[in-house]
């Protein structure tokens, strides 16, 4: 099937003879720009989609979402038609919750839900951890937050013109953090694995274990050695494991 082109899901290599399609959430002001090459390390038989949320990338003139259940409704609405092949979904930091509610937002509908989901760099969402309201901090203030709670890049904190494009998105994101709140489910059918840095400062092992508590199927961890952002500083690492869980996922499809 041929899924019509769509400004949420961006798809670098596209590659319809694969069986699986890896959809890609990004961390607070991040973008699809984050997983860019992720098809080129990843197994043929995947089809790698990252998700391109409003206010980055090429959707930057497009106003951010400030709450999780509105962004999460539109993602159901733009994600349907590519639901036509088994898929996963893999989000880091943020992104790990938002596709932890969006697929607990398909299983609502009786939509299809992933075979597998991937968090990575947050902790389960029942765990009582909040994010101070900085969203409404003026720009040096805000900034500085941004740098003590080890969530965006120091190489982006440090560039101004950059800093000036990502700030509304990073302001929007900030205030989905804070108003999210977690309302306890029925644990999802779907494997999960938690992938976690080794020295993170605000993820322990222990925060990215209980994420096991949120599913009746398999659960695993994998911790990687690296900061909050070893997404890219241990990238070739990551995709490694990656490649294993997805290899095995495809193997146990075709033997169905």
């Amino acid at each position: 099937m041929l899924v019509p082109k769509n400004s949420w899901v961006t798809c670098p290599n596209p590659n319809t003879l694969a069986s699986l399609r890896l959809f890609c959430f990004p961390y607070a002001g991040g973008s699809a720009l984050s997983f860019r090459n992720w098809s080129e390390q990843l197994p043929t038989t995947i089809e790698v989609c990252p998700i391109e949320l409003p206010g980055r990338g090429m959707r930057i003139k497009e106003s951010p979402f400030t709450q999780m259940s509105l962004l999460v409704k539109e993602l159901v609405q733009s994600l349907l038609p590519y639901l036509d092949k088994p898929f996963v979904f893999l989000g880091h930091s943020l992104g790990a919750l938002v596709c932890f509610e969006l697929t607990r937002c398909l299983r609502k509908i009786g939509a299809y839900t992933p075979t597998h989901l991937f968090v990575s760099g947050h902790c389960a969402p029942q765990l009582p951890f909040s994010v101070p309201p900085i969203h409404t901090l003026p720009d040096a203030e805000f900034i500085e937050n941004l740098r003590r709670l080890h969530g965006t890049p120091e190489a982006a904190l440090v560039n101004k013109e950059l800093m000036q494009l990502l700030l509304p998105a990073l302001r929007s994101d900030f205030a989905v953090f804070t108003t999210y709140t977690y309302q306890p489910e029925f644990p999802l059918k779907c494997p999960i694995t938690a992938f976690g840095g080794l020295q993170d400062p605000v993820m322990s092992c222990e925060m990215l274990e209980a994420w096991k508590k949120q599913t009746s199927a398999a659960f695993s961890m994998q911790m990687i050695p690296g900061d909050h952002f070893f997404i890219h500083t241990a990238q070739s690492l990551l995709l490694q494991f990656l490649t294993q869980s997805l290899n095995s996922i495809t193997d146990q499809m075709s033997c169905i």
